[in-house]
């Protein structure tokens, strides 16, 4: 059941915001200050966030660009102002959608369903980015782990990568790991297979 954190001050609205979600089937959570959004989101986490901009105390768009840093949850603005530097900030923090009240729920259904899909599609991309990275870091310490053994040893890079590998494999580790510990100087390689730790 997808979980709705709902930030309104106005609590007849809130509370007509809560039934219809509630009636569809989502799980809500209400809020009706900026502050008590940002404690909400931390400790219910979730999954999506819907936002009035002019909130008691802290404001709709600072309680949204804490949790979107914080928590990167995704947030959807209400409001009823529409002007074009209103809408252009929001975007700015994060925000998914940005709809004018008085909103019906056959228009937040379908802008609640887009943002969730688009939150997936960006958290997908982050992961792919994140393991391209940890791919490219991995490469980097092998080639350079390569590199000290070309050079303490004078062997071709084909010989210094066989003997990097080799130690992983009787050590059964990755090779990544190997290389790092080569790098960092925990580990020392000899062509004849010899393995040292470093206090050793």
């Amino acid at each position: 059941m997808t979980h709705i954190l709902i930030v309104e001050d106005d609590r007849l609205v809130l509370a007509g915001l809560a039934s219809d979600l509630e009636s569809r089937g989502y799980r809500v959570t209400c809020a009706a200050t900026g502050e008590d959004a940002v404690s909400l989101a931390a400790s219910q986490r979730p999954q999506l966030v819907l936002i009035d901009i002019c909130l008691p105390g802290i404001s709709g768009m600072e309680a949204a660009r804490r949790i979107c840093d914080q928590l990167d949850v995704p947030v959807i603005f209400l409001s009823a102002l529409d002007a074009e530097d209103v809408v252009r900030e929001a975007i700015t923090t994060g925000s998914l959608s940005y709809l004018v009240k008085p909103v019906s729920i056959r228009q937040l259904v379908p802008a609640i369903e887009n943002a969730l899909a688009r939150a997936r599609e960006i958290q997908q991309l982050h992961s792919v980015e994140e393991q391209l990275a940890s791919a490219l870091k991995q490469d980097r310490e092998i080639s350079m782990a390569v590199g000290t053994l070309m050079e303490r040893f004078d062997l071709s890079a084909e010989d210094a990568f066989e003997l990097l590998r080799a130690s992983a494999r009787s050590a059964r580790r990755k090779v990544s790991e190997v290389a790092r510990d080569v790098i960092s100087g925990l580990l020392q390689l000899a062509p004849s297979g010899e393995v040292k730790g470093k206090d050793s």
